[in-house]
């Protein structure tokens, strides 16, 4: 097994997190809509993934960032969503609201796991 930057480990660990952020934010009463939406790179713009796509009790659309580190060390998962990462979220979140008439109100979540500790960080940014 890769364990590199990118490989099969990395991987991995990626899908176990997105698992366990899944189960922890259904706990609380979310919805699953739809898990790893992607949009394609376009010619000017890179491309977007959205990990989760969850309805809230309220019919808010929560978009949801998974970010895992092993520890908090470095400035833990939730500082690794960065100004590029938001802007590749909203691009692929505008895109995936094309499906709506009348779209939903939104929100965007980050769900940051730093070794066993979880911080739900709900409308972490705007839209803007």
């Amino acid at each position: 097994m890769v364990t590199g930057r990118g490989g099969a480990g990395t991987k991995a660990r990626g899908d176990a997190a997105e698992d366990e952020a899944l189960a922890w934010l259904l706990a609380r009463g979310l919805r699953l809509v739809e898990r790893n939406y992607r949009l394609a790179r376009g010619p000017h713009a890179p491309a977007g993934e959205i990990d989760l796509v969850l309805r809230d009790r309220d019919g808010t659309l929560v978009f949801v960032e998974v970010r895992a580190r092993r520890s908090a060390a470095h400035g833990g998962a939730a500082a690794s969503v960065g100004s590029a990462k938001r802007q590749r979220l909203r691009r692929a979140a505008r895109h995936y609201l094309l499906r709506y008439a009348s779209p939903p109100p939104c929100r965007f979540d980050v769900l940051a796991i730093d070794g066993a500790q979880v911080q739900w960080l709900q409308a972490a940014f705007d839209d803007g």
